[in-house]
């Protein structure tokens, strides 16, 4: 579960859901590379189609970037 803090810190830079080219920005890649990674199946946040756009949720975001820190100080 993600904290309330990177929730709001999400929100508040990006709004209730990023698209490809802000979660690209946000994960320090490419928005080819996130599409790609989509498409393929492993891209590590939930995303949804709407419009033809994919998004993301921003609690799906900040629970990814939650979960990152343990694994980081390993």
């Amino acid at each position: 579960m993600s904290s309330l803090v990177t929730q709001m810190i999400v929100a508040e830079k990006y709004g209730v859901r990023l698209d490809s080219k802000q979660l690209a920005e946000l994960l320090s890649m490419t928005p080819g590379s996130v599409l790609n990674s989509i498409s393929g199946g492993d891209f590590p946040i939930p995303t949804y189609k709407e419009g033809g756009r994919r998004f993301a949720d921003y609690r799906d975001v900040a629970e990814y970037i939650d979960n990152c820190r343990p694994r980081a100080a390993a």
